[in-house]
């Protein structure tokens, strides 16, 4: 039974690592993203929209419920 609970706790951990190391990946891309968006010269306007429509895909609320992503699609 021991020998269970380390299987199950090393998966557990290798998932936590991988999402952790996801996660630092996104955010150094975010990063670039948000400057090459302040150096390309693009109006304010279109930086919102593109921030906006990060942080609805992002966030856990949805208009529509997940099974339909006809939402997420569209943004």
């Amino acid at each position: 039974m021991r020998t269970e609970w380390w299987v199950v706790a090393a998966v557990a951990a290798a998932l936590i690592a991988t999402t952790v190391v996801l996660a630092g990946l996104l955010l150094v891309r975010l990063v670039r993203t948000r400057r090459l968006l302040r150096d390309a010269g693009i109006p304010v306007e279109n930086k919102v929209i593109f921030w906006g429509a990060l942080i609805y895909l992002a966030s856990p609320v949805d208009l529509l419920p997940d099974p339909v992503l006809l939402d997420d699609i569209g943004v």
